[in-house]
């Protein structure tokens, strides 16, 4: 409805100046405009009570006025109505300016170019080296992949960053526990599964054996000094990890532009650590070297142990420094869990300190914590699920309901695999990302809920439709009546635009999740009381053209969140 929105209040500046020269700006009407609650009271509705003040009249009168004798080509009728305008949209305006503009753009439809020539980076998912990917890794996974996805629908060059975490006393841990209780064999043979075994053997029995915690940190010191035989372990420790996770990603259709790890400023940070120093900004305490940051109200910011070691915080200001000077960037987001909101509000205040006026272009995006059936994470291998794991099973329930309804379905395993993951990212993005989530396998393998399958199951049947008639990009014919449910279907179409921009501007993909169930309910009330392939004539040509459009849109609505376009069901 922008564009019906644009026009109308075109002609209502031009009014409202004729009266008072002046009164208003177009960007203080952008706020006027809102959408009804309800279709009968319109499609768009314009208050006038801030123009009350300025023309010294009651809202109403004010109504009444600029309703009065109002001519706009995207306007069937309007009603002033308690202050509010009411506009009604002209069939024809629905049918040649948006059902003509979705179809003419296709894939291209709801993109806007609000960050040309911009460079977005973007640090996600990022799992440990030699520990499972598991059900803690969704969400930076999920919600990463599809703020990287919006944010390339918006016009950025965006470059993913899976910011490993490859470093640390840990892999001395990890070198000794291999060195003791494991073998070539096991770990080629069951990889990350093997290593995390070994490590927790390590804790086990560090606890009767303090001495092993001295060993860990002489291996790790050994990788630190460049030893042959540790770096050369700690290297395929990094490879068996990232050979695995690469399963993982290949299964959700996610890349990255780069694997740069936490080891890889490792030659970095002395430059941060002198630039601190040289700025004032480093403290001693008890022998360790931190930035206070108590007139900021924040806890200060460790930079080095007292043994002279690195923070979190000094591999992440260095990797920042890092990141702008070799990409440039215009936004540098983070996403994490909500735990970590405040070392990213250190970290990046830190940088501000340092006099790096960018400081604000970096931006932590958090999000809630996930149970499984309301309990805590906890499975035979851990205190995790595995997402291996949880995928596998996804797409086994989703075979099983395939099975039941649809059994006779060409390639099932391969689309059972899309539902079934579908219905983990979508339970996952349907909520408010900040908001805990709750998954439970019955509610997001419905095929009739607000879920994945649901909106999969709803893009097969406009595909379903499609491949029954030919459906040419022919100009609709003049003259066409719309029904309620053809004007619905059409008025939440429009509105694909406004949620990218929404979901842009508040890294939300929530809004695209739920925004498409809304097209979902619209088109299946639509399917179900507009018979389509038993019409003949223009009515048949409106209603494909319409499925056509619903298609498009959730096609590209089911990308932006990273879920498969399911043709077949």
């Amino acid at each position: 409805m922008k564009k019906a929105e644009a026009l109308i209040s075109s002609v209502l500046f031009e009014k409202i100046n004729t009266i008072a020269p002046d009164a208003v700006t177009k960007a203080d009407m952008e706020s006027m405009f809102t959408v009804p609650p309800d279709a009968e009271m319109g499609d768009l509705a314009f208050a006038c009570f801030k123009l009350s003040k300025v023309l010294r009249k009651a809202p109403q009168m004010i109504a009444q006025s600029l309703c009065g004798d109002f001519s706009c080509d995207a306007v069937e009728r309007c009603e002033a109505v308690a202050g509010y305008i009411n506009f009604y949209i002209s069939d024809s305006f629905r049918t040649d300016v948006i059902l003509g503009d979705i179809l003419s753009r296709g894939e291209e439809y709801g993109k806007i170019d609000i960050g040309k020539g911009k460079t977005m980076v973007i640090d996600y998912s990022s799992p440990n080296i030699a520990k499972p990917f598991h059900i803690g890794h969704l969400g930076t996974t999920a919600i990463g992949n599809s703020i990287k996805r919006i944010y390339s629908f918006c016009g950025y060059d965006c470059i993913g960053i899976n910011h490993l975490g490859d470093w640390g006393t840990q892999f001395g841990r990890l070198i000794v526990a291999y060195k003791k209780w494991g073998s070539k064999e096991a770990v080629e043979q069951l990889g990350v599964k093997e290593l995390a075994r070994i490590y927790k053997d390590f804790y086990v029995e560090a606890e009767k054996d303090p001495s092993l915690n001295d060993m860990a940190k002489a291996e790790f010191t050994k990788i630190e000094q460049g030893d042959k035989e540790a770096l050369e372990l700690w290297h395929w420790f990094k490879d068996i990890s990232l050979n695995e996770f690469m399963k993982t990603y290949n299964r959700l259709g996610i890349s990255f532009e780069s694997y740069n790890g936490e080891s890889f400023y490792n030659d970095k940070m002395d430059r941060v650590v002198n630039e601190l120093t040289q700025k004032g900004l480093l403290k001693e305490s008890d022998g360790a070297m931190l930035v206070d940051l108590e007139e900021y109200g924040m806890a200060p910011c460790l930079i080095l142990k007292n043994d002279g070691s690195t923070l979190y915080a000094t591999r992440d200001i260095s990797a920042a420094i890092y990141r702008k000077e070799n990409y440039n960037f215009d936004k540098c987001i983070y996403v994490t869990d909500a735990g970590q909101s405040l070392h990213f509000a250190q970290f990046f205040k830190v940088i501000g300190l340092m006099g790096y006026d960018w400081n604000d272009k970096l931006v932590h995006v958090p999000y809630g914590k996930i149970s499984i059936n309301g309990e805590k994470l906890a499975t035979r291998t851990g205190n995790v699920v595995l997402l291996e794991e949880l995928f596998d099973d996804a797409s086994k329930r989703a075979l099983a309901i395939i099975e039941q309804k649809n059994p006779d379905l060409e390639n099932k395993e391969y689309i059972a695999e899309k539902v079934g993951i579908g219905a983990v990212i979508f339970n996952q993005l349907s909520s408010g990302r900040i908001k805990d989530i709750n998954f439970v396998w019955e509610e997001a393998l419905s095929f009739e809920g607000n879920t994945g399958p649901y909106v999969q199951y709803t893009y097969a049947r406009t595909c379903s439709v499609l491949s029954k008639t030919e459906c040419e990009d022919k100009k609709l014919p003049d003259g066409l009546v719309l029904n309620e449910d053809e004007k619905a279907l059409i008025s939440i179409l429009s509105k694909f635009p406004v949620k990218v921009e929404q979901a842009h501007d508040d890294y939300e993909p929530s809004y695209i999740s739920r925004y498409l169930l809304d097209v979902c309910a619209a088109y299946n009330r639509f399917y179900h009381n507009c018979p389509i392939l038993k019409e003949e004539g223009d009515v048949k040509a409106l209603r494909v053209a319409l499925t056509k459009a619903a298609n498009t849109v959730i096609g590209n609505g089911l990308w932006l969140i990273g879920l498969e376009k399911t043709p077949r069901i």
